[in-house]
Protein backbone atom coordinates (compact mmCIF):
# COMPACT_ATOMS: atom_id res chain seq x y z
CA UNK A 1 0.00 0.00 0.00
CA UNK A 2 2.78 2.45 0.56
CA UNK A 3 4.39 2.05 -2.24
CA UNK A 4 1.24 2.82 -4.64
CA UNK A 5 0.58 5.87 -2.52
CA UNK A 6 4.26 7.06 -2.97
CA UNK A 7 4.04 6.40 -6.65
CA UNK A 8 0.89 8.78 -6.68
CA UNK A 9 3.00 11.42 -4.88
CA UNK A 10 5.56 11.46 -7.19
CA UNK A 11 2.79 11.43 -10.28
CA UNK A 12 1.43 14.93 -8.98
CA UNK A 13 4.64 16.31 -7.99
CA UNK A 14 6.11 15.96 -11.77
CA UNK A 15 3.03 17.76 -13.52
CA UNK A 16 2.92 20.57 -11.30
CA UNK A 17 4.83 22.97 -13.89
CA UNK A 18 4.57 26.09 -12.19
CA UNK A 19 2.90 28.49 -9.12
CA UNK A 20 1.45 30.44 -12.29
CA UNK A 21 -1.16 29.13 -14.47
CA UNK A 22 -0.33 29.72 -18.16
CA UNK A 23 -2.11 29.51 -21.80
CA UNK A 24 -3.88 25.85 -21.94
CA UNK A 25 -3.44 25.79 -18.27
CA UNK A 26 -6.23 27.84 -17.50
CA UNK A 27 -9.13 25.79 -17.30
CA UNK A 28 -12.11 28.48 -16.20
CA UNK A 29 -14.92 29.88 -18.62
CA UNK A 30 -14.80 33.02 -18.03
CA UNK A 31 -11.61 35.55 -17.27
CA UNK A 32 -11.24 38.99 -17.17
CA UNK A 33 -8.31 40.03 -19.01
CA UNK A 34 -6.06 42.81 -18.79
CA UNK A 35 -4.20 44.46 -21.83
CA UNK A 36 -0.21 44.15 -22.26
CA UNK A 37 0.02 48.26 -21.38
CA UNK A 38 -2.67 47.40 -18.59
CA UNK A 39 -5.89 48.45 -19.90
CA UNK A 40 -8.88 45.81 -18.98
CA UNK A 41 -10.28 44.06 -22.27
CA UNK A 42 -13.19 42.91 -20.22
CA UNK A 43 -14.69 39.70 -19.39
CA UNK A 44 -14.33 36.80 -21.74
CA UNK A 45 -13.92 33.43 -22.19
CA UNK A 46 -10.46 31.63 -21.58
CA UNK A 47 -11.07 30.37 -25.39
CA UNK A 48 -11.00 34.17 -26.71
CA UNK A 49 -8.27 35.17 -24.37
CA UNK A 50 -6.00 32.60 -25.40
CA UNK A 51 -6.44 33.14 -29.07
CA UNK A 52 -5.74 36.91 -28.30
CA UNK A 53 -2.58 36.03 -26.67
CA UNK A 54 -1.57 34.33 -29.78
CA UNK A 55 -2.48 36.70 -32.02
CA UNK A 56 -0.49 39.24 -29.89
CA UNK A 57 2.48 36.81 -29.92
CA UNK A 58 2.54 36.70 -26.00
CA UNK A 59 1.45 34.54 -23.26
CA UNK A 60 -1.74 34.69 -21.11
CA UNK A 61 -0.93 34.28 -17.63
CA UNK A 62 -3.58 33.92 -14.90
CA UNK A 63 -2.32 36.62 -11.86
CA UNK A 64 -5.16 36.74 -9.62
CA UNK A 65 -6.69 33.24 -9.58
CA UNK A 66 -8.85 33.70 -6.62
CA UNK A 67 -10.72 36.75 -7.97
CA UNK A 68 -14.39 36.04 -9.36
CA UNK A 69 -14.08 35.69 -12.12
CA UNK A 70 -10.15 35.14 -12.28
CA UNK A 71 -8.16 37.79 -13.49
CA UNK A 72 -5.26 37.00 -16.40
CA UNK A 73 -3.08 39.22 -18.02
CA UNK A 74 -1.62 39.21 -21.64
CA UNK A 75 2.52 39.21 -21.07
CA UNK A 76 5.23 37.73 -21.96
CA UNK A 77 5.71 35.35 -18.95
CA UNK A 78 9.86 35.22 -18.88
CA UNK A 79 9.67 38.63 -18.61
CA UNK A 80 6.87 38.71 -16.12
CA UNK A 81 8.60 36.10 -14.49
CA UNK A 82 12.31 38.01 -13.96
CA UNK A 83 10.30 41.37 -12.82
CA UNK A 84 8.55 38.89 -10.04
CA UNK A 85 11.94 37.77 -8.87
CA UNK A 86 13.48 41.41 -9.30
CA UNK A 87 10.98 43.18 -7.11
CA UNK A 88 11.05 40.22 -4.60
CA UNK A 89 14.62 40.38 -4.12
CA UNK A 90 14.50 44.36 -4.13
CA UNK A 91 11.79 43.90 -1.20
CA UNK A 92 14.10 41.85 0.88
CA UNK A 93 17.52 43.99 0.44
CA UNK A 94 15.42 46.97 2.06
CA UNK A 95 14.38 44.80 5.14
CA UNK A 96 16.10 44.51 8.29
CA UNK A 97 16.51 42.09 10.79
CA UNK A 98 16.55 43.37 14.05
CA UNK A 99 19.10 40.78 16.26
CA UNK A 100 19.10 41.36 20.13
CA UNK A 101 22.56 41.46 21.21
CA UNK A 102 23.13 40.39 25.11
CA UNK A 103 26.12 42.16 27.18
CA UNK A 104 26.16 40.42 30.93
CA UNK A 105 27.42 42.07 33.71
CA UNK A 106 27.88 40.97 37.88
CA UNK A 107 27.46 42.83 40.54
CA UNK A 108 31.14 44.14 41.24
CA UNK A 109 32.30 45.12 37.77
CA UNK A 110 34.88 47.75 37.83
CA UNK A 111 33.96 51.56 36.37
CA UNK A 112 36.48 50.66 33.30
CA UNK A 113 34.83 47.35 32.46
CA UNK A 114 31.83 48.82 32.67
CA UNK A 115 33.07 51.71 30.09
CA UNK A 116 33.94 48.95 27.56
CA UNK A 117 30.61 47.62 27.58
CA UNK A 118 28.82 50.53 27.20
CA UNK A 119 30.88 50.90 24.12
CA UNK A 120 30.32 47.49 23.06
CA UNK A 121 26.55 48.34 23.55
CA UNK A 122 26.87 51.83 21.40
CA UNK A 123 28.28 50.05 18.79
CA UNK A 124 25.72 47.40 18.62
CA UNK A 125 22.89 50.08 19.19
CA UNK A 126 24.59 52.15 16.44
CA UNK A 127 24.01 48.77 14.18
CA UNK A 128 20.64 48.82 14.45
CA UNK A 129 19.81 46.24 17.25
CA UNK A 130 18.51 45.56 20.64
CA UNK A 131 20.10 45.08 23.48
CA UNK A 132 19.85 42.99 26.11
CA UNK A 133 21.64 44.17 29.58
CA UNK A 134 22.16 40.82 31.76
CA UNK A 135 23.31 41.76 35.45
CA UNK A 136 24.15 38.27 36.67
CA UNK A 137 24.14 36.70 40.18
CA UNK A 138 26.27 33.50 41.77
CA UNK A 139 25.92 32.68 45.29
CA UNK A 140 25.74 35.32 48.07
CA UNK A 141 25.77 38.37 45.53
CA UNK A 142 21.85 37.37 45.71
CA UNK A 143 21.47 38.82 48.90
CA UNK A 144 22.11 42.61 47.85
CA UNK A 145 20.12 42.21 44.36
CA UNK A 146 18.15 45.37 45.43
CA UNK A 147 22.13 47.38 45.98
CA UNK A 148 22.95 45.85 42.44
CA UNK A 149 20.18 47.57 40.60
CA UNK A 150 22.52 50.87 40.33
CA UNK A 151 24.36 49.58 37.84
CA UNK A 152 22.07 48.68 35.16
CA UNK A 153 20.86 52.38 35.67
CA UNK A 154 24.66 53.69 35.10
CA UNK A 155 24.83 51.67 32.14
CA UNK A 156 21.04 52.98 30.91
CA UNK A 157 22.37 57.01 31.36
CA UNK A 158 26.09 56.22 30.07
CA UNK A 159 23.79 55.20 26.89
CA UNK A 160 21.70 57.93 26.99
CA UNK A 161 22.20 59.88 23.99
CA UNK A 162 21.71 57.33 21.60
CA UNK A 163 19.36 55.01 23.46
CA UNK A 164 16.00 54.43 25.13
CA UNK A 165 15.30 51.76 27.63
CA UNK A 166 12.10 49.86 26.12
CA UNK A 167 11.67 47.18 29.49
CA UNK A 168 13.09 48.84 32.67
CA UNK A 169 15.41 46.30 34.68
CA UNK A 170 13.16 43.29 36.26
CA UNK A 171 14.52 40.69 38.30
CA UNK A 172 14.51 37.23 36.72
CA UNK A 173 15.80 34.11 38.70
CA UNK A 174 19.33 34.87 39.20
CA UNK A 175 19.64 37.69 36.80
CA UNK A 176 18.26 41.24 36.57
CA UNK A 177 17.58 41.94 32.66
CA UNK A 178 16.81 45.16 30.53
CA UNK A 179 16.54 45.92 27.23
CA UNK A 180 17.71 49.34 25.15
CA UNK A 181 16.49 50.14 22.42
CA UNK A 182 18.34 52.82 19.52
CA UNK A 183 16.53 56.52 20.02
CA UNK A 184 14.98 57.15 16.95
Amino acid sequence: MWIAVLSIFLCREDTVISELFINEQIRDKEVRVIGEDGEQLGIMSSREALQMAEDAGVDLVKIAPTAKPPVCKLVDYGKYKYELTRKEKEARKKQRVIEIKEIRLSPNIDTNDLNTKVNAARKFLSKGDRVKVTLRFRGREMAHMANSKHILDDFAQALSDVSVVEKAPKVEGRSMTMFLTEKR
